[in-house]
């Protein structure tokens, strides 16, 4: 799938409580993919990586998931 796909479930988990804090619980890339799959996204993980833009903020990930994705 597409960066759009990535964009538009980060931005739901701006706005609905239960998945943002699932999405803060994920330590793992299988883990975000799954729950994306959850809520209805078909999440591409080679879309997530550097140099892709990040479509994620440090506040909506754990810190493991946020130094693979946000090159921290």
């Amino acid at each position: 799938m597409s960066i759009k796909v990535i964009k538009e479930f980060s931005e739901k988990a701006r706005t609905d409580n239960e998945l943002k804090e699932k999405l803060k619980e994920c330590q793992k890339i299988k883990e975000l993919i799954l729950l994306g799959k959850e809520f209805g996204y078909e999440i591409d993980e080679v879309e997530l990586y550097p140099p892709n833009e990040p479509q994620f903020t440090g506040e909506q990930l754990s810190e493991k998931l946020e130094k693979a994705l946000l090159r921290v």
